[in-house]
């Protein structure tokens, strides 16, 4: 199975244990027979975290870690850019062989480049935000993951 994991899946690898686990027991994204992937815009919006954030050493180290267990797409591909143009305009309700059935839904700019990754990839697309609701099943297939915080 392939899987797009958008940067906040990251985090949950760096910072809850508890949900962590439950995603690997789950899905395994990074186990064997399935293809982990990001977006390079995945590896700016996660090193632009560390730097606001101060991140020490052994953080950095570990995320540069996780990410060399996974394939880093680019975006300069014509086909990624067409889907990225695509799921934008379907996104304002522009589209209108595909009708957006609500108001326009204004994505982030790095959000439209995951999910266009995750079209062009033939990827589910694991995430815990909300952004991507409005693509699921009409574009991609979404793996929503609730956080679990360790009980104090």
């Amino acid at each position: 199975m392939n899987y797009v994991l958008d940067t906040n899946i990251l985090l949950i690898y760096l910072r809850e244990p508890e949900t962590k686990k439950i995603i690997e027991e789950q899905y395994d994204p990074l186990g064997s027979g399935n293809t982990p992937i990001i977006s390079i815009v995945t590896v700016g919006e996660i090193r632009s975290i560390a730097k606001r954030n101060y991140w020490g050493a052994k953080r950095l180290a570990t995320v540069e870690e996780i990410i060399r267990k996974l394939i880093i797409t680019d975006i300069n591909y014509e086909d990624l850019i067409e889907m990225y143009a695509e799921i934008d305009a379907f996104s304002q309700g522009t589209i209108k062989e595909k009708p957006l059935g609500l108001s326009a839904w204004n994505m982030g700019k790095n959000d439209l480049w995951i999910a266009a990754t995750a079209m062009i990839t033939g990827s589910k697309l694991m995430s815990t935000d909300n952004d991507f609701d409005h693509l699921d099943e009409t574009y991609l297939d979404l793996i929503k993951i609730k956080i679990r915080k360790k009980k104090r």
